[in-house]
């Protein structure tokens, strides 16, 4: 598998196609050509994964300022299915990060659904990030057929490159991760249970005070909503009340605990002051 920057009209083509591929061929929201050439061209980082001349995923970022300094915004991040499982997504952030490191920046961002455990799994396990900020809706009702259903709630992520806690997160060879007993202890907003084929949410604590807190989410968010669009809508307005409380409150989510076992996963919510 090669990692290599793209700058070519064929191989912008090829990513227009490797979108339809990914989010349907009836995804409206494609990047065209020429959004691709010219943000290229001012700063911004497209690098395709190659399995022999076959283009297989992609990872593209825009040059965005925040609080007066240069960022990258990642806008999207694309892999075929066969590729999944193999840790493609993960190799291409971390060239991304190179190339973010190159061009003099501190941060990366971009929004992903909160309900996606593996991607919360990734992001957070693998690449160290925080978020602190909760979009409602933010880009409307999808044409993709992966989001299909709910209103599309998004985490922003912010990835602190330079940062120890991502550089530790990177260079670590284990998932485990060292926790501290006052947040393994720590209570839990939201209790999932089961309900048919799918984990309900139960009942949630909207006035906790703990340092620490826990929010469940089931895993197979985007089946759910394929097959029962009634409960994932429940989930995503659950959890959406859940977030901005707290947010709003001087927490963010730190951290991303994975039980495929019991189909859910946990974020770790922190006081942002502490």
């Amino acid at each position: 598998m090669q990692l290599r920057d793209l700058k070519t009209l064929d191989e912008f083509k090829q990513v227009v196609e490797l979108e339809r591929a990914v989010w349907g061929v009836d995804y409206e929201d494609v990047v065209c050509v020429p959004i691709l050439v010219v943000t290229v061209k001012r700063g911004g980082v497209l690098i395709g994964a190659f399995e022999r001349d076959r283009m297989v995923g992609f990872v593209y970022s825009l040059p965005g300022i925040k609080d007066g300094k240069p960022i990258q915004w990642s806008h999207m991040l694309g892999v075929l299915d066969e590729y999944r499982n193999a840790g493609l997504g993960h190799r291409l952030k971390l060239e991304q990060r190179l190339r973010s490191l190159d061009i003099g920046c501190d941060l990366v961002e971009w929004t992903y659904d909160p309900m996606q455990a593996l991607n919360a799994h990734l992001n957070f396990v693998k690449l160290g990030i925080v978020v602190e900020e909760y979009a409602e809706n933010v880009y409307g009702d999808s044409t993709s057929h992966l989001h299909k259903g709910t209103p599309t709630d998004r985490f922003v992520a912010q990835w602190w490159i330079r940062e120890p806690h991502v550089v530790r997160r990177i260079e670590s060879k284990s998932l485990a991760v060292v926790r501290a007993p006052e947040a393994v202890a720590a209570p839990v907003v939201n209790r999932t249970h089961e309900a048919g084929a799918w984990l309900a949410c139960g009942p949630y604590d909207l006035h906790l005070t703990d340092r620490r807190l826990w929010v469940e989410i089931p895993t197979g968010f985007t089946e759910m909503q394929a097959a029962d669009p009634e409960r994932a809508l429940d989930w995503r307005l659950a959890t959406r009340e859940i977030f901005t409380t707290y947010f709003a409150r001087g927490y963010r989510a730190v951290d991303f605990v994975l039980d495929k076992a019991a189909g859910r996963g946990r974020y770790l919510l922190a006081r942002r002051d502490d």
